[in-house]
């Protein structure tokens, strides 16, 4: 019996997909939950599983887009259990690894790896099994393989006529350039953002928080909240509940325009954007003001896990009506976030720097983070702007207001 695998429906606005990458060999014996390739759309990158278990045939190549219902490959079901292939052999290495390398227990399989690291690994023709993983359960990720190609003895291959074109600079001699296009999800990202700058009234607004007691609380008590919890204690739960609390006190900023309308909700909506490694994405953490340190926690890790490994669906980033985006761990000192149209602000968090700062008349260290609203100035005035990143301030830097709530 034949089965056919289609391109399925991902949400009521979206028409199309790119198949941007097959997961298993052409040929390959699959079961009902194999992943088997990877489907990128205007607005989220996720696998598709087999859906049915034998051998599967392909009917489309791989950066095709197809509309919603193409058929992409067939699977011959009688075929099923003839063989215990399920992906694609590795990539073979550059040059040979010794033994010790590939049977280390903290090497991972290529199927264990997140969608972008097998890209990462195939475009510079790596064998993953050579890579010790720094992952949970040895799990090898896009930094492991990073730090590979930064060896001596790895490089990458020139760019491949399949993927890039290259072709001779304009004004160089000797220079040359690569065209690539744009995924769909990255085309989409850079729609969203000129559409936020051409339809809203952006400001932003500063001010700078000092992070001596949040850090304090978090050192004391980091330990036996992860041992009680399961989960770490990071500084995004301490802004995440300090936002709720300044959206209650300012509620416009956690409501959006609709044509001459304001629109209000019933809950707080928390978008909390992840970088992963082929764009911006930003799941929703639903009423997130009936969640508690460890619930933030929680929902925050198993979002940027999805993320990682491409499992995230349009449910997940649908309803947002907040954002908060943390630049600091990539060492951003200062920046204007974009406001997620049509929400009507965003919170931005950046890294924390020891800085001198007068204290009761006397210039101390502290350990100082820069935090900036950016918000939609046609719904919300400059005074609940700066009053709401004031209220950041105080509870941030009396976290102990947040636990009894005051």
């Amino acid at each position: 019996m034949l089965h056919d695998v289609k391109i399925p429906p991902v949400g009521e606005s979206i028409t199309e997909g790119t198949l941007a990458r097959w997961l298993v060999a052409d040929g390959a014996i699959l079961t009902e939950s194999t992943p088997l390739f990877e489907l990128e759309t205007d607005k989220i990158s996720t696998e598709v599983q087999a859906g049915a278990a034998g051998k599967v045939t392909f009917s489309v190549k791989e950066g095709d887009t197809l509309a919603i219902g193409t058929v992409v490959a067939v699977i011959d079901t009688s075929a099923a259990g003839t063989a215990p292939q399920s992906a694609p052999a590795p990539a073979p290495a550059a040059k040979a690894a010794p033994k010790s390398a590939a049977t280390s227990p903290t090497s991972a399989p290529s199927t264990s790896l997140s969608p972008a690291v097998k890209q990462l690994v195939a475009d510079n023709n790596i064998d993953a099994k050579t890579i010790p993983g720094s992952g949970k359960d040895g799990r090898v990720t896009k930094g492991d393989v990073l730090q590979q190609l930064s060896k001596p003895s790895v490089s990458a291959p020139a760019a491949s006529s399949a993927s890039a074109t290259p072709s001779t600079a304009s004004g160089s001699g000797t220079g040359g350039v690569t065209r690539k296009k744009m995924s769909s999800l990255r085309q989409r990202i850079a729609q969203r953002l000129v559409q936020a700058q051409r339809t809203a009234a952006i400001l932003t607004t500063f001010n700078e928080v000092d992070m001596s007691a949040c850090m304090d609380l978090r050192k004391r008590y980091k330990e036996p909240f992860e041992k009680k919890h399961g989960i770490g204690l990071g500084f995004m739960s301490f802004f995440t509940i300090a936002a709720i609390k300044a959206l209650q006190k300012y509620p416009l900023i956690n409501s959006q325009i609709d044509g001459t309308d304001v629109v209000s909700f019933d809950g707080i909506h928390m978008g909390v954007a992840v970088g992963t490694e082929k764009g911006l994405v930003v799941p929703v953490l639903r009423h997130a003001e009936k969640m508690s340190f460890a619930d933030v926690e929680k929902a925050i890790k198993g979002a940027a896990v999805k993320a990682r490994d491409g499992k995230l669906t349009i449910d997940d980033m649908q309803g947002g009506t907040f954002t908060i985006t943390n630049g600091g761990v990539y060492g951003s000192l200062m920046s204007t976030p974009i406001i997620n149209p049509p929400q009507s602000g965003i919170l931005g968090m950046h890294t924390i720097k020891d800085r001198p700062m007068a204290v009761n008349g006397e210039v101390v260290i502290r350990p100082m983070m820069y935090i900036a609203l950016s918000y939609d100035h046609r719904i919300v005035d400059g005074s609940e702007a700066v009053g709401f990143l004031v209220r950041i301030k105080e509870l941030i830097e009396a976290p102990e207001k947040m636990l009894f709530d005051l």
